[in-house]
């Protein structure tokens, strides 16, 4: 033992042992765990996701890391939320593997979190929160105990929730990345194979605020969004996903809710409204009929024109230097450790061989 904390597994047994930790999220997490090695036999593809549905029956997956937008993003009262965070794909389509959510709570509001507000009454268990023993009201800014403070209630007390939470294959694969370089684009689309890269590649970047220490943006990296809980080899995944993809004609595609205009403290982040319209615009369809130019740095597919979105920012040759779109290249040293178990043509096709910027006309 190294630490003082440990969660043991027996998948021979199918017994976990939680010690050290007041966290209950390790309950939660160490199923999720063991759903990553289960489903996979099963042909069913296990994903740390969220995921909703429109009217009329379009499903989209949202993959990213913390800071990234994912709640956000998949939270919309326009659409049907199915699950915030762990899902399986199989031959029927989706299915939320919990019954319920698990948000953080840390400076919770009303004005900032109205359904999650609204979703904490009778049946909802608070965690490590801090309250008054007279008034049993509860003070959300208080970190005495911790900053991972949590709520965990039944998905039915949000009013959009899927009820039950199972939908038809996924149209759109939606891959969020907080890049503090500012070299992504806002969103690209994806072959299978790019898909499959930053899929196994799970990047963002920390910025100070999300980490202790962090005064630099530091890139970050989660194979497939969820290394804490995969027990295969990352490519197994994105092999699965992949093909479930190409079967059933899903889309790919790659989002940055970073920075735009040069890296964190130069440029700026990208609002969220920007986000919305390009989020609605994968929803509708609009994205599939755009026109698109592509980028020499990872072979990005770039759409000239969104509704509701600068044009001038689409593309980051337009807003950081030629010498500062080399920054990517940092991912390369990332996957690295992946490609003995991928051919040369996914490789290619990934955009993996790519190593020129375009210059400015």
């Amino acid at each position: 033992m190294t630490s003082s904390t440990s969660v043991d597994i027996n998948l021979g047994r199918r017994e976990m042992v939680i010690l050290g930790t007041q966290y209950a999220g390790e309950m939660k997490k160490g199923l999720f765990g063991v759903m990553h090695y289960l489903m996979p036999k099963r042909r069913i593809l296990s994903l740390h996701s969220g995921c909703n549905m429109g009217r009329d029956g379009d499903v989209a997956l949202f993959f990213g890391l913390s800071g990234t937008g994912k709640t956000t993003l998949s939270t919309d009262h326009n659409r049907l939320l199915i699950g915030d965070d762990e899902h399986c794909w199989s031959d029927n389509g989706v299915s939320n593997i919990e019954g319920g959510c698990y948000a953080k709570c840390i400076d919770l509001s009303r004005e900032k979190e109205p359904d999650i507000w609204n979703a904490i009454k009778f049946g909802t268990v608070l965690e490590n929160v801090v309250f008054d023993e007279h008034t049993r009201e509860v003070d959300y800014t208080d970190k005495s105990v911790t900053e991972n403070t949590r709520a965990a209630y039944p998905i039915e007390y949000i009013p959009n929730a899927k009820i039950p939470c199972v939908g038809p294959h996924p149209k759109n694969v939606i891959l969020l990345a907080c890049d503090a370089f500012g070299v992504l684009p806002p969103v690209s689309k994806l072959n299978l194979a790019q898909t499959m890269y930053h899929f196994i590649s799970g990047y963002t970047a920390l910025v100070a605020g999300t980490e202790d220490g962090i005064k630099e943006p530091q890139a970050t990296f989660s194979a497939c969004f969820g290394a804490a809980f995969i027990m295969l080899h990352p490519t197994k995944y994105a092999a699965m996903l992949a093909e479930k993809m190409q079967t059933y004609g899903a889309t790919g595609w790659l989002v940055n809710t970073g920075w735009s205009g040069g890296r964190y403290g130069v440029g700026k982040r990208i609002k969220l409204p920007y986000t919305r319209k390009i989020i609605d615009a994968i929803h509708s369809g609009e994205l599939l009929t755009a026109n698109y130019q592509k980028t020499e740095v990872f072979g990005l597919e770039i759409p000239t024109a969104i509704e509701g979105v600068p044009s001038e920012i689409l593309d980051p040759i337009n807003t950081v230097s030629p010498l500062q779109l080399i920054q990517p290249f940092f991912l390369l040293g990332c996957f690295s450790s992946f490609e003995h178990a991928l051919s040369g043509c996914f490789l290619a096709c990934s955009g993996r061989t790519r190593q020129r910027t375009r210059r400015r006309s």
